[in-house]
């Protein structure tokens, strides 16, 4: 692990992944009374990483609390290394896993936005006894199979299938996303929606009720799929797939103090 450059938080460093790469993270050690609390691991969506306001927001709200806080960028995402477009759902997962093998200590609270609350869930069944509790953020499990090649035409599927890829406009980026057979092939492998999801921590589902890119719909189908009890889905009437304003970060604080006392 070796640092490379400096936010005005915490140094960014790199983990060492399979096949020469490099996973970029910055991480804040808990403090004080925070070293009582569980962890905080944030997880971003399809394409976006760890400079994200969202991810800047909680790690702030944790340093006041002297609670320790993670975020990294997956695979092809932000300053890690790898091609996006040779990430898949498994191999980001595996790299949630790493992150909390490695770079974390005892339980955590694991928050995934949008794909990071797919990520998250995948994490969660593989080291059961890491993780504290959950917190979905217009989580987006199954979404290559459900939102993305459910919507696709048949000229497109079959554009993808022969051509391996197939470019689609984004209202977050200027470029479109390049989506890839690989990631819907590869998803299939990992769908959760389909069956009972063995996770027995508290979850909690915030869902913004004007989400235009994952409906509500998909976490209230997640908290009948899940084993545990404690499961609460907070729908905000207003609320976007961001969930970035400052009454929405609010929410998510709340939240993340809840659990953590």
């Amino acid at each position: 692990m070796s640092a490379i450059t400096q936010q005005t938080s915490a140094p960014i460093m790199q983990l060492a992944r399979p096949g020469g790469h490099h996973m970029a993270y910055h991480r804040q050690p808990a403090s004080g009374f925070g070293k009582r609390m569980p962890g905080v691991v944030f997880l971003p969506g399809f394409k976006s990483d760890m400079s994200g306001s969202k991810v800047t927001a909680l790690e702030e709200f944790c340093r006041s609390r002297g609670q320790a806080f993670l975020s990294f960028d997956y695979f092809g995402h932000g300053r890690s290394s790898g091609a996006f477009t040779d990430g898949s759902i498994g191999r980001w997962a595996a790299d949630v896993v790493a992150a909390l093998d490695a770079l974390s200590d005892g339980p955590q609270i694991l928050v995934g936005s949008s794909m990071g609350g797919w990520l998250m869930l995948l994490a969660a069944l593989q080291r059961p006894e890491r993780v504290h509790a959950l917190i979905g953020i217009a989580a987006a499990p199954d979404f290559t199979e459900d939102l993305i090649w459910s919507s696709l035409s048949a000229a497109d599927r079959e554009k993808m299938t022969s051509e391996g890829q197939l470019a689609q406009p984004s209202d977050y980026a200027d470029e479109p996303y390049v989506i890839t057979r690989l990631l819907i092939d590869e998803g299939r492998q990992h769908l959760l929606l389909r069956d009972n999801i063995a996770i027995d921590r508290p979850v909690r589902l915030l869902h913004g009720l004007a989400d235009p890119d994952v409906p509500y719909a998909v976490s209230l189908r997640l908290a009948d799929r899940l084993a545990s009890a404690d499961v609460q889905v907070r729908l905000i009437k207003d609320g976007d797939h961001r969930l970035a304003r400052p009454q929405d970060l609010k929410l998510l604080f709340d939240q993340v103090a809840a659990l953590s006392a």
